[in-house]
């Protein structure tokens, strides 16, 4: 049974590094804030993750085959992840557009603020579908087997993520702050434009998760 842990784990960490905008906010947050700050990040992403993957597991997916359903998600997510995007520049010149979620040291709300971006693309769970899907058939598990599969992939979250909060822990110290101010507006920049594709990608059988 283990080895389907293991086989969860390899199998997320393949999916972690096609990097998505959580993962730039985990870096951002540790740079930032603190490692403490960005590990909150991390278990909210984690917990969606897991949330997500249950209910894949339990056949939610098929709801969000229609269009016009998936279509409502699509937009409101990629909303959500320019809004965030457009307020990580502001905040570089002081301005914050969401108030008690932002990225400063002060910031009390980091949790709440990854809980708010991980769930902003319930599309995963078609991903989460498609994957669990193909496992199931290819490797023909078992109940108990699927249960220890997801484990590993929701570890593999955890394990990554870490890793980039404590890159971007150790980085902190090493980035000049006019450096660090142009970092931020990238990052930005860089969840505008997973907003922005999210929005503007054409429909296709399996969407690429990104989140």
């Amino acid at each position: 049974m283990h080895k389907k842990y293991f086989d969860g784990v390899k199998f997320g960490m393949l999916l972690q590094l096609a990097i998505g905008p959580m993962c730039l906010m985990v870096f951002n947050t540790a740079k930032n804030v603190s490692f403490i700050g960005a590990m909150s990040l991390v278990l909210a992403i984690a917990l969606v993750d897991a949330f997500y993957i249950i209910l894949a597991g339990l056949g939610v997916s098929k709801l969000l085959d229609n269009k016009k359903t998936k279509t409502i998600f699509k937009i409101i997510g990629s909303l959500v992840l320019i809004v965030f995007g457009v307020n990580i520049i502001l905040n570089v010149f002081s301005i914050n557009i969401i108030p008690g979620l932002n990225l400063k040291p002060s910031s009390t709300n980091i949790f709440i603020q990854g809980l708010v971006l991980t769930l902003s693309n319930p599309i995963t769970i078609v991903f989460w579908g498609s994957v669990l899907t193909t496992k199931i058939i290819d490797d023909k598990l078992k109940k108990k087997e699927l249960v220890v599969f997801s484990l590993g992939l929701v570890s593999a979250t955890l394990f990554f993520l870490t890793f980039i909060a404590l890159l971007g822990t150790v980085l902190s110290g090493f980035i000049p702050e006019k450096i660090s101010s142009v970092l931020n507006l990238i990052v930005g920049l860089l969840i505008m434009f997973f907003g922005t594709k999210m929005i503007l990608k054409k429909e296709k059988t399996n969407d690429i998760k990104n989140l």
